[in-house]
């Protein structure tokens, strides 16, 4: 069962640098996600955990908290602490939260 983590407590770590790990599809990423997040669709998540820090929490964000479940669970069956944020990027939105919208490279 993958580990949560709420949007206040999330939003700690992110402003500190913290990675993130957006695991929505484009076209959602392009329309708005947090700010620094990296895009990594569900479906390529398992090819891609080897480029994520393993000496660190990573968070796994998605629209509402359940594809991000998933993606957690995986990161963390390979020895990624990941954290999937509860609430998603609905919630870091409604919570007045900044976001970014296109599509930018990730920064690491």
């Amino acid at each position: 069962m993958a580990r949560e983590v709420t949007l206040d407590a999330f939003a700690v770590d992110w402003a500190d640098g913290a990675p993130v790990v957006d695991v929505r599809e484009p076209d959602e990423y392009a329309a708005g996600h947090v700010p620094g997040a990296r895009l990594m669709p569900l479906r390529t998540v398992p090819a891609g955990c080897d480029e994520l820090p393993t000496d660190r929490a990573v968070y796994v964000i998605c629209a509402s908290g359940n594809r991000s479940k998933t993606a957690a669970d995986w990161m963390n069956s390979r020895g990624i602490d990941a954290y999937s944020v509860t609430g998603g990027t609905g919630g870091w939105v409604r919570g007045g939260r900044p976001v970014t919208a296109g599509m930018q490279p990730h920064s690491g």
